[in-house]
């Protein structure tokens, strides 16, 4: 199979890449020898018809076209459109829209910047196409809010057409309130009824006709809530973490510390952590589930919350939309994990 991804590059342009697999070579060339070395035509005295041969499977990306010069500031989101023509980048502050085929100016369809900077209260932080309909788009704030607008409304999407938004429990307010309600990830469903959002310490699931509160909560590592002081002071509290669905909308994943990744299915209690690292991580080797010790007594196989390593985390992790094969990315090691054939 070939196709084409838009992906981040230097924070402020993107680059659109041609993505290719080749499991054979042609052989039998009539105007070159086989190590590419051009022969002479005047020696050539009689013609082959080149065949091909199989060969080790070989992924080549190459760059296609380069968008550039329409963000100020870091691109958080891409996110192609399902008309195939079109495709969003969403920063800070705006969001523009790209037709595919023109590198050299897209258009303006969300701008939150105030006139004055000094009056700036909330920043961009996901925005994602709806999975089929090519109109609606949604996007998230720092705030904690979702806006779903629709680009038939306005070209110019100000204005949204519905405001997702939970209301803090008063009881629960802290100085760290507003850090941890930030959105870092927003991901449509595959069916366009749901979307998942991510905070830091939860995963939330949404219906698209129900603005007040989500359907579903997941804590993701709801023992962190009592450390939120020191994570504030290394820088964690600020870590972005990615989430997805899987082909069906049934499970949800996203990433933790200590390498850990958290499974969450919908519509019941069930879910599992699991760690990606070398150790627990060889070829063909089942995962064990893992469990963190908030408080108590710790059992034998569970580990605590003060001896996790907040330096191995996982913020990006992908499902495959039909496998049940996952990819969770640590800090510099790429895992690929599918689920155990009987």
């Amino acid at each position: 199979d070939s196709g084409s991804n838009p992906t981040y590059y230097h924070y402020k342009t993107i680059k659109l890449w041609k993505i290719s697999e080749r499991d054979r070579r042609p052989e039998g060339y009539n105007l070159k020898e086989e190590d590419g070395t051009l022969r002479n035509p005047n020696s050539v005295t009689t013609l082959r018809v080149p065949i091909l041969q199989p060969m080790d499977l070989m992924v080549e990306a190459s760059p296609r076209r380069v968008f550039a010069n329409a963000h100020t500031y870091h691109i958080n989101s891409i996110s192609i459109n399902s008309d195939n023509e079109t495709y969003l980048s969403a920063d800070d502050l705006r969001i523009n829209l790209w037709n595919l085929e023109i590198t050299d100016r897209s258009f303006n369809i969300v701008d939150i910047k105030p006139g004055n900077m000094e009056e700036l209260t909330e920043v961009i932080t996901a925005s994602e196409f709806h999975p089929y309909q090519c109109s609606t788009f949604v996007y998230s704030s720092s705030k904690g809010s979702i806006r779903l607008c629709d680009m038939r409304a306005a070209a110019l999407c100000d204005r949204h057409c519905k405001l997702f938004e939970e209301q803090e429990d008063p009881s629960q307010r802290s100085f760290f309130s507003e850090i941890i309600s930030s959105i870092s990830d927003v991901k449509f469903s595959h069916s366009g009824r749901y979307m998942m959002t991510r905070d830091y310490l939860s995963v939330k699931i949404w219906d698209l006709n129900m603005e007040k509160h989500p359907v579903e909560t997941f804590q993701v590592h709801e023992y962190l809530r009592s450390k939120l002081c020191s994570l504030y002071e290394n820088d964690c509290i600020f870590d972005k973490f990615e989430c997805c669905w899987n082909g069906n909308d049934g499970v949800v994943m996203t990433g933790s510390y200590n390498n850990f990744f958290r499974m969450f299915e919908c519509g019941s209690r069930r879910d599992v952590t699991l760690e990606a690292s070398r150790e627990s991580s060889k070829p063909h080797m089942v995962l064990k589930p893992r469990k963190v010790c908030a408080g108590g007594k710790r059992k034998k196989d569970e580990i605590t919350v003060d001896s996790l390593d907040f330096s191995k985390k996982i913020l990006h992790t992908a499902w495959h939309p039909n496998d049940n094969v996952i990819a969770v990315a640590t800090t510099n090691n790429l895992y690929i994990f599918q689920d155990k054939v009987n």
